[in-house]
């Protein structure tokens, strides 16, 4: 199954935009958590649908973090994440803030459900692409393996 659909299967069992991104990178590990599922709903609509910061683009940021972040004791943090968020931070202003007037769900959407319709699907198409484009340039293997 091809990204594409795979997002429109998970938007249609009723997961948003931070929740799909982070579904697709679980799923590319080869995990499901749902407890990590639960705490990504929080930041849809604009971190609680307050509409506030996009939820693609933290929602990218969470992905990377599962992929670069500490998540034990005993790991190291991973200088790359920052890096990686401060790019994709960048990318996103640069292409969906100039498009939209702003990066934040209010700006986006402008209250149009018809925009959420048009707009949100490649929002998050485009930042999972982005996101998987970082990761591997900085060296992690999709997979959950780390390479470098």
């Amino acid at each position: 199954m091809e990204d594409g659909e795979r997002m429109l299967e998970l938007r249609r069992q009723g997961f948003y935009c931070s929740q799909i991104l982070m579904k697709m990178g679980l799923e590319l590990q080869g995990k499901n958590n749902p407890d990590l599922m639960r705490v990504m709903q929080s930041l849809a609509g604009g971190l609680g649908f307050s509409g506030e910061i996009c939820g693609a683009l933290t929602g990218g940021a969470c992905l990377l973090g599962l992929y670069a972040g500490k998540g034990l004791p005993e790991e190291q943090e991973d200088p790359r994440l920052l890096f990686m968020i401060e790019d994709l931070v960048k990318w996103f202003k640069a292409g969906f803030g100039e498009q939209y007037g702003g990066i934040t769900c209010d700006r986006i959407l402008e209250d149009s459900p018809k925009n959420q319709m048009n707009r949100c699907p490649g929002l998050v198409a485009g930042t999972y692409q982005k996101v998987k484009e970082l990761l591997v340039e900085n060296g992690f293997d999709l997979t959950g393996n780390i390479d470098g």
